[in-house]
């Protein structure tokens, strides 16, 4: 019993001997501080890059997060038209207008389906000229496109970029009524000359030459504007 008793007492005061496993409080801080001063959790740290492409993730991850609702909805509403817009204004700031755009702009304007932008009297100076020369089919053409253009220009007729010739002539008519008959021919000349491949001569040329001087001194017969 003796011997007993001695191993006892012997194996209690080893036990009281050795610290606690649980620290208190500052034991735990001293002890949490050492173990993150090792150089080992330096490696293993996020770098700054690390950081910024983590929160990109994130602002990426809540703009395609299905559930946003409430002042959160709001707000990434606002956030996604900014960004749209901004790329949008990026984009053409860049690559410029559209090219369907940039072609709608350069349209030029149709005078009996085709791109005509001169002016009624740069039309007919072009045709005095090709006269000069000879040229009366062309003359005949560029001089009924200035009868024409020259109608648009005060605002008389307004023929359609798909008009006919013949579409023109009757609307011309409707305004100015005493010179129909003529106005019809002149369109059956143009016809002739410019898609039946008709030879033209001085004496057609003529004929439009001289209704489209009696249009220019002509007041038409309404003031509304009359559509081939």
């Amino acid at each position: 019993m003796g011997l007993t008793s001695t191993a006892s007492r012997v194996l209690l005061g080893a036990v009281e001997a050795v610290p606690p496993l649980t620290p208190d409080g500052d034991e735990a801080r001293r002890w949490a501080e050492e173990e993150l001063s090792d150089p080992a959790y330096d490696v293993a740290e996020p770098t700054p890059v690390d950081r910024i492409a983590r929160a990109i993730g994130d602002f990426i991850a809540s703009l395609l997060n299905p559930d946003i609702s409430g002042a959160w909805g709001s707000t990434f509403a606002l956030v996604a038209t900014i960004v749209v817009i901004a790329v949008i204004v990026t984009a053409f700031l860049v690559w410029g207008m559209p090219r369907a755009t940039r072609r709608a702009a350069a349209r030029t304007p149709l005078l009996f389906g085709e791109g005509e932008q001169r002016s009624a009297a740069e039309l007919r100076a072009a045709a005095a000229e090709r006269a000069r020369a000879g040229d009366w089919d062309q003359a005949i053409v560029l001089r009924f496109r200035a009868l024409a253009r020259g109608c648009l220009e005060r605002g008389v007729v307004d023929p359609p970029p798909g008009a006919t010739v013949h579409a023109f002539a009757r609307a011309a008519a409707g305004v100015f009524p005493a010179l129909a008959p003529r106005l019809e021919q002149a369109a059956t000349v143009f016809d002739d000359v410019r898609y039946l491949r008709r030879p033209g001569t001085a004496e057609l040329y003529r004929l439009v030459t001289s209704l489209d001087d009696a249009l220019v001194a002509a007041r038409p017969a309404v003031r509304e504007m009359a559509t081939a």
